[in-house]
């Protein structure tokens, strides 16, 4: 792949001023404090919460362990390494990118002349991009693995990650590893000793913090579960004085010998704190601004002045505190450059899935005994720029041209005019708006917040704010959490009633016949794309009681009413298991939208039953089940639709929505006479003469 023969118009490019930058940047040697290469990028992922040591394969080791082999003089170098895994990381996507904009090209060459040579050229070169692709995606895991593998100490050095952070060290009793870590044995493991390998499976809080430190708390996935699921055992608070403390104490002391055990915890613990802001900003350090107050203080205070790494997570923090607030523009320019490459990566993988992919070929088909075919028969025909994928526009609270009270005026009509498919994409489009915002730490803990199997337990005149967290707390009493999660479940429970409402409020059998069958496509072609989210509100909007016993569904085509059958499988399909959308690989290459009530109500599954053991350790089997399992919101996250907007259309299911979210369906429901089974005026009158006539008989 070093070397590309795509064809003309593949221009060879020089290497810009930025790459080389880089490549010099990654040929310093690593020393002992952390520097700008070492730290960038700490946070795991979740595919680190979700495989656990799983995530590097034994290819992984090998190819690392080869790495710089044929320069014999280097071979145990692990800084040389690291240099030609950048340099060849570098290379392998400038050729990533030169390959997809020559594909770009001949797109819109074969669109325009529609030659037979460019039409032949492009499968192969969507599968020349494939395994560029792949070839780019390994480099980085290896790269990730290579993070992975630093400043850990032996297991029997945890305690001294303990002691170093207190000032009372003389009057402490010392302590082993085992009154900390409870470990159970397992069977040998291709990577591990003969012995077999040992499994972390409870501790102490303190002792689950210290094992942060071990070597091998990244490759198990240990740090990115442990980030997920300590709100369990201890406060943000705690978690933040354990950092700053063992940073406090060996900061200074750490010498330029990465092998000593000081430069080990300081490196750590900056590791693990960048590792932290990187990927629980949001729901840590956004919602508790003293927790922030602490850090940057600390920060300006004890760390600035010993070591520049500290403008670098000052420059962090602000950039995390920028993307919340939705400012993404305001990042520093310490870290644009490493943005840009990161992001770079990315938009490269999203680019090459978007053209070598055929949107056809995206549905998910739920197969029943009787199935029927896809939404597309069903559906207008569109045109060719329709139908392809399009960027999805970052924000979709632009002003539309439809105001309220169009959107009034106009009713149900505009949907019914629009196509199954179109309004799929748009409710996609606005679904996952919603859904970009959650963080996997939010369905956590959700009866705390109200939330019960069935409903929303949170009455819709109550505020977010009032909900009590002192019943069925699982997190400690003290500790902050973010109630998301409620506007996530509302949002569902709006899209259902509007459902529900649009129906109940058609004036007309025909029209409710209608409206239903759209609904039903509609859901069908979510499920389809994999928006379980809509497909499972709009299942819900239509099983409500009212809408239930409404005349329309007796005349309903027998087919359309199949959908229904097809929609209750897809619900039991997705509470079946907590996993059930994670298997495979289509997750990985198809976007989706899983529904976040399901997804908390397996949470609280996990949940049930006690955190702690006999000896008052805390059970990490079970809080890593629990990770893996919230896990998968980034997962999903990290692959979007690329639908093309319809503002107009937005505002207008937006502002339909908004009107019918609070609506009682029972008293919209009594204002229509569609919504009862009527007895035609002639057959009533005729039903009163024989009942006459018959009782006139019994009197003769």
């Amino acid at each position: 792949l070093q070397s590309n023969s795509c064809g003309p118009g593949f221009a060879e490019e020089s290497t810009s001023s930025e790459e080389q930058a880089m490549i010099k940047i990654t040929g310093k040697s690593y020393l002992a404090s952390p520097n700008l290469p070492d730290f960038c990028g700490c946070s795991p992922g979740w595919s680190s919460a979700f495989y656990g040591a799983e995530c590097f394969d034994s290819e992984v080791h090998t190819y690392l362990k080869n790495l710089g082999k044929q320069k014999s003089s280097e071979s145990q170098n692990i800084d040389a390494k690291k240099v030609e895994l950048e340099q060849l990381l570098m290379m392998e996507t400038k050729n990533y990118r030169k390959t997809i904009k020559f594909y770009q090209k001949l797109l819109q060459k074969e669109r325009r002349s529609k030659g037979l040579e460019t039409k032949s050229m492009l499968p192969k070169l969507r599968g020349q991009l494939q395994e560029m692709k792949s070839k780019v995606q390994f480099l980085e895991l290896v790269k990730k693995y290579v993070q992975a593998k630093q400043w850990g100490v032996e297991s029997y050095v945890l305690p001294t990650v303990i002691h170093s952070g207190r000032a009372d060290t003389m009057d402490v009793a010392p302590m082993d590893e085992s009154s900390l870590l409870l470990y159970y044995n397992t069977e040998k493991h291709q990577c591990n000793s003969q012995n077999g390998v040992r499994v972390l499976q409870a501790g102490t809080p303190l002792g689950l913090m210290a094992y942060l430190y071990s070597r091998n708390a990244f490759l198990e996935g240990y740090v990115q579960q442990f980030l997920y699921t300590f709100r369990y055992f201890c406060t943000q608070e705690e978690f933040l004085q354990f950092l700053l403390d063992r940073i406090s104490s060996t900061l200074s002391s750490a010498s330029l010998d990465p092998s000593t055990s000081l430069t080990k915890i300081c490196n750590r613990s900056f590791y693990i704190l960048q590792a932290w802001i990187e990927d629980c900003y949001s729901v840590d350090f956004a919602t508790n601004t003293d927790l922030l107050g602490t850090l940057k203080e600390f920060i300006s205070s004890k760390v600035a002045s010993l070591n520049g790494y500290g403008e670098r997570l000052l420059s962090l923090l602000e950039d995390a505190s920028a993307r919340k607030s939705g400012n993404a523009d305001l990042c520093s320019g310490v870290d644009k450059c490493e943005e840009e490459s990161e992001e770079g990566r990315k938009r490269l993988h999203s680019l090459c899935k978007k053209l070598s992919e055929d949107v056809s070929k995206k549905n998910f088909y739920w197969k029943l005994s009787k199935g029927i075919g896809p939404t597309a028969q069903c559906q207008r025909p569109h045109t060719g720029s329709a139908v392809l994928p399009k960027p999805c526009c970052s924000s979709f609270t632009e002003e539309s041209s439809v105001s309220s009270a169009r959107a009034d005026e106009v009713g149900p009509v505009l949907l019914m005019e629009c196509s199954a498919q179109q309004l799929c994409w748009q409710l996609t489009l606005l679904q996952q708006e919603v859904f970009n915002k959650c963080h996997p730490v939010h369905f956590l803990n959700s009866r705390a917040l109200g939330v019960k199997d069935k409903c929303l337990a949170v009455p819709k005149a109550v505020s977010a704010e009032t909900v009590s967290l002192k019943v069925c707390n699982l997190f400690l009493s003290k500790c902050i959490q973010d109630q998301y999660l409620l506007q996530l479940l509302k949002n569902a429970d709006s899209i259902s009633t509007w459902v529900a409402a649009e129906i109940v409020t058609c004036h007309t059998t025909k029209w409710q016949v209608s409206l239903l069958s759209k609904f039903l496509h509609i859901a069908k072609c979510c499920y389809e794309q994999r928006n379980f989210a809509t497909a499972m509100q709009i299942l819900v909007g239509l099983e409500n009681l009212i809408v239930r016993q409404l005349p329309a569904w007796k005349i309903l085509p027998a087919k359309v009413a199949e959908i229904m059958e097809e929609l209750k499988a897809v619900e039991v399909f997705l509470k079946s298991d907590s996993l059930c959308l994670m298997e495979g690989d289509r997750f990985k290459t198809l976007p989706t939208i899983p529904s976040a009530h399901v997804l908390a109500m397996h949470v609280q599954q996990l949940e049930t039953g006690g955190f702690t053991m006999t000896n008052g350790a805390h059970k990490w089997t079970k809080l890593r089940n629990i990770a893996k399992v919230v896990s998968q919101v980034h997962a999903f996250q990290e692959n979007p639709y690329t639908y093309a907007p319809d503002f107009k259309l937005q505002s207008y299911l937006r502002q339909r929505i908004t009107r019918f979210k609070d609506a009682d369906i029972s008293a919209l429901a009594a204002d229509n006479c569609a919504n009862f089974h009527q007895i035609p005026a002639e057959k009533h009158s005729r039903k009163i003469q024989d009942t006459l006539r018959r009782m006139k008989a019994t009197f003769q």
